[in-house]
């Protein structure tokens, strides 16, 4: 169901490819992890217990400390960067870093400049990720300064809504950025493909 949820909206980003193109950049079911079980509430709140109870090799890497710099075993997609602001709050919880886990790096457009984020990247040891499609794509595609070597998990923050009660798969221009630049970044597709990266709906 949710391989079907995600194909039919990357299926809008990628309306002009074939079914056999299509095909090629789809995300296999196996790498998209099933939350079903979970009954809470996915809201910001909950959020760590989520992770400690349906994600709990993704906490057991969060509580780590990082080997390399700018190399997150998270990365977590919000539509905009209000609301990276609050995830990024939200993932600094020492129940989830512990003592040793690394830095929750805060990535979006507004105030920063891209070189910014690569300098801060380069010079840190991160846990997780948090950022806008558009940055994040920017960084993965553009840069060198976001590593895969370390990514387990992928999270989209799909179950909030805005102010127009629109989701972040529901705007064609987030939409379009997660699919193109982030989980279509050539080593985030290899990563999803090869199993090694799983993708979370929250």
């Amino acid at each position: 169901m949710l391989a079907d949820y995600l194909s039919s909206m990357q299926a809008k980003t990628f309306s002009k490819l074939s079914g056999i193109e299509l095909a090629d950049m789809q995300i296999p079911e196996g790498s998209i992890t099933d939350t079903t079980l979970w009954t809470g509430s996915r809201n910001l709140d909950q959020v760590v217990d989520f992770i400690c109870k349906m994600l709990p090799t993704l906490h057991t890497r969060l509580m780590q400390k990082p080997k390399s710099k700018g190399a997150p075993t998270l990365i977590f997609v919000a539509g905009a960067a209000l609301r990276v602001a609050d995830i990024t709050r939200i993932l600094k919880d020492k129940r989830l870093r512990g003592e040793k886990g690394g830095e929750v790096a805060k990535l979006f457009a507004r105030h920063f400049k891209l070189e910014e984020h690569v300098a801060y990247l380069k010079r840190t040891k991160i846990a997780a990720a948090v950022g806008t499609p558009g940055r994040l794509g920017k960084l993965l595609c553009d840069t060198d300064a976001l590593s895969t070597s370390a990514m387990t998990h992928i999270i989209l923050d799909v179950s909030y809504r805005d102010a127009k009660k629109r989701t972040l798969l529901d705007m064609s221009e987030t939409r379009d950025e997660v699919f193109k630049v982030v989980l279509g970044a050539p080593k985030v597709l290899q990563g999803l493909k090869e199993g090694k990266i799983q993708l979370v709906l929250l």
